[in-house]
């Protein structure tokens, strides 16, 4: 997986999360470029788990995925 830089060029944060075993673990934030939460949910090492929210840029929830356990 190739590493991409946490923030855009304009300085904002493009996700956050926590990384285990260089992996994508535990809850993930991905923000669009003009800093607006986009998406929101849990990683167990680098597989999507659980209900994933996916936000406009308002912030209203328009979307749940569950990936299950």
């Amino acid at each position: 997986m190739t590493e991409r830089s946490p923030f855009y060029e304009n300085g904002l944060a493009r996700f956050k999360g926590d990384y285990s075993d260089g992996k994508m673990h535990g809850f993930w934030q991905f923000f669009r470029k003009d800093g607006s939460l986009m998406r929101s949910g849990t990683f167990d090492h680098d597989r999507q788990i659980g209900v994933w929210k996916t936000f406009d840029r308002e912030g209203k929830l328009v979307k749940e995925t569950d990936f299950g356990d």
